[in-house]
């Protein structure tokens, strides 16, 4: 009889999966809390009704979904890929282009880490390049790496920061016939002036990401969107899987990309965007907090005296904001997604409550 312990298997697991570190994401790390912001979803949720049966299996790149999100972007339907959450269109545009233990990609910490993780995932090394000041890019930098794919988070995570449009052009430029270059626009809806799709048939090289997480309030969908040239989506459409979007999911899109879930969408955004100036003025009158980003996305990031205790203090009254001093170019801060109003009256008592406590004690200590 077959030995059936377990004893030994991880050891039949491939090398690189026994060495590389996960994608540790805001859910996975939640212990408790009433009021989530920490994960940059939003709270103002939607509702959908599902209509019809499950039996058969989804188209992969359902049309009426394609269709209305061209229209919405401004692009042509072959110009545009469903999948998985933007997630997806990092693994696939790197498994894609990217010859596994050849080829690099390029990246802007501190930024969104899975590009880092996808990269490693498929035997592709990654240049790091920080940001200058966290905020704008080390053109020279960039510049001095040969990649196949360079990656651009703007509105940028977990800073919130626009990078300079003409920074992203000179990027485009100097990459022509050399590199994709990914412009990851995630938070766009928050600051649609910033979109580079309007880019996309000058430099065929271009190639934007998007979700119907964040603005559109679906994160569990798990929907996002590859637009590029014809020729990108092919490749990426011979590597993505069959079924990659569930008929639920695809129903669930298309509705929200009807001109009565845009505009629903939008009316989130302004109430999220007034939301986040008024917790950016508390913050900047907080004698705790040491600094505050200027941010274009729904999260705001703040440096403070010990980000560690900020959290795990919060984590006491319910509240759940994201330590993010890990990440390369940070120091002990932390990231506040935006809620509702109530829970931002939450948080900001709870803050202020927090950073009172916090300010006297170092007098007394002193």
């Amino acid at each position: 009889m077959a030995n059936t312990t377990p004893t030994g298997v991880n050891n039949l697991a491939r090398q690189m999966v026994k060495d590389i570190v996960p994608y540790a994401s805001a859910r996975s790390s939640m212990s408790g809390g009433a009021v989530w912001l920490n994960a940059n979803e939003n709270a103002l949720a939607p509702s959908y009704q599902l209509d019809g049966c499950f039996n058969r299996y989804p188209s992969c790149q359902p049309k009426a979904v394609i269709n209305a999100y061209a229209d919405y972007a401004g692009v042509a339907p072959e110009q545009v890929l469903v999948s998985r959450g933007a997630d997806e269109g990092i693994e696939l545009l790197i498994r894609s282009f990217c010859e596994p233990k050849q080829d690099s990609i390029t990246i802007c910490p501190p930024t969104y880490g899975m590009y880092a993780i996808s990269a490693e995932s498929n035997q592709t090394t990654v240049n790091k390049v920080l940001l200058v000041n966290n905020e704008q890019l080390d053109l020279d930098g960039i510049f001095a790496t040969s990649p196949k794919l360079v990656f651009i988070c703007s509105p940028n995570n977990p800073t919130g920061d626009l990078i300079p449009r003409e920074q992203i052009i000179a990027v485009l430029e100097h990459f022509a016939g050399k590199a994709l270059v990914v412009v990851d626009e995630a938070y766009i809806e928050f600051a649609p002036e910033a979109t580079l799709a309007n880019e996309l048939a000058n430099y065929p090289h271009l190639v934007i990401l998007r979700t119907l997480s964040k603005a559109f309030g679906l994160a569990g969908l798990r929907c996002g969107f590859t637009l590029a040239s014809v020729e990108v989506i092919n490749a990426l459409k011979k590597m993505i899987a069959p079924y990659p979007i569930a008929e639920p999911v695809a129903q669930i899109a298309a509705m929200a990309l009807s001109s009565a879930g845009i505009a629903q969408m939008q009316q989130s955004v302004a109430s999220i965007n007034a939301l986040r100036d008024e917790f950016i003025a508390f913050a900047k009158a907080q004698s705790g907090i040491n600094k505050v980003w200027p941010s274009n996305a729904n999260y705001v990031l703040l440096q403070v005296n010990n980000a560690a205790d900020c959290v795990s203090t919060l984590i006491q009254s319910d509240i759940l904001i994201r330590n993010q001093s890990g990440q390369l170019g940070l120091s002990e801060v932390v990231r506040v997604s935006i809620g509702n109003a109530d829970e931002m009256q939450r948080l900001t008592q709870a803050m202020q409550q927090y950073f009172s406590n916090t300010d006297s004690k170092e007098r007394v200590s002193a």
